[in-house]
């Protein structure tokens, strides 16, 4: 039985190792620089969707009013035609035509202003675009040697726990099976410790000082299997 808990004690050991490399595993920094570079690029990407979308309503304006202009200015051209080809005669209706050619070169003359407005507006989002475009390009790289970073250490973490919990289900199949069984039982009801050894006359899972009688009944039978009244994992001599 002695032998048994001295392998019961291995498989603590293993177990120690195996719940630290996943809690490496879930905790590489290599993962968290990874989601860094990640949430990088999606807000670049958005910042570029954002001041695209504006481009392109403004865009759309810009189209809306360079066909405005160019029906207007047809229709100018028109009446200008009209005012001097000599087909009409009568001095209201000249003056009318006069008067609408004006009114007509007004109306393109606010259009163009609205138009120079949209294109001052466009100049500094495509200025934007460029630079924001050539970030993403820099985002993109970075993540992706984030990624092979992450899966080179991923990898390695992945390696280590396969070798550990070989050595350690080796360890373990020498072990009774009733006796693994109550050891995983109490290892998970005790922050992953489910046997400890007797330091002195103390437990050392828990620290609790035991009495000179029950440290003497612990040595005199190491053959069975004794329990921390404290924290109840079992206690080897």
């Amino acid at each position: 039985m002695a032998t048994a808990f001295d392998d019961l004690l291995e498989v603590q050991a293993h177990d120690t190792r195996l719940d630290q490399l996943r809690h490496l595993l879930a905790h590489l920094p290599e993962q968290a620089a990874r989601d860094a570079a990640h949430q990088a690029l999606a807000d670049v990407e958005a910042t570029i969707a954002s001041e695209s979308a504006t481009r392109d309503d403004l865009g759309r304006q810009q189209r809306r009013l360079d066909d405005e202009i160019e029906t207007i200015n047809q229709k100018r051209k028109s009446v200008e035609a009209t005012l001097y080809d000599g087909s009409v005669t009568n001095a209201r209706e000249l003056q009318d035509l006069q008067e609408e050619g004006g009114a007509l070169a007004r109306r393109v003359s606010q259009l163009e202003d609205q138009d120079l407005e949209i294109m001052e507006q466009i100049e500094p989002i495509d200025a934007r675009l460029v630079t924001l475009t050539a970030s993403r390009e820099q985002n993109i790289a970075t993540l992706e040697h984030a990624e092979s970073a992450l899966t080179v250490a991923s990898a390695e973490l992945a390696a280590s726990l396969e070798s550990e919990t070989a050595a350690r289900d080796a360890v373990a199949a020498r072990v009774d099976a009733g006796l693994l069984a109550e050891y995983d039982s109490l290892r998970a009801g005790n922050g992953g410790i489910g046997v400890s050894r007797l330091v002195g006359s103390q437990c050392g899972g828990c620290h609790l000082t035991l009495s000179a009688v029950e440290v003497a009944g612990i040595r005199k039978h190491p053959d069975v299997a004794t329990h921390c009244e404290e924290c109840g994992r079992l206690l080897v001599p």
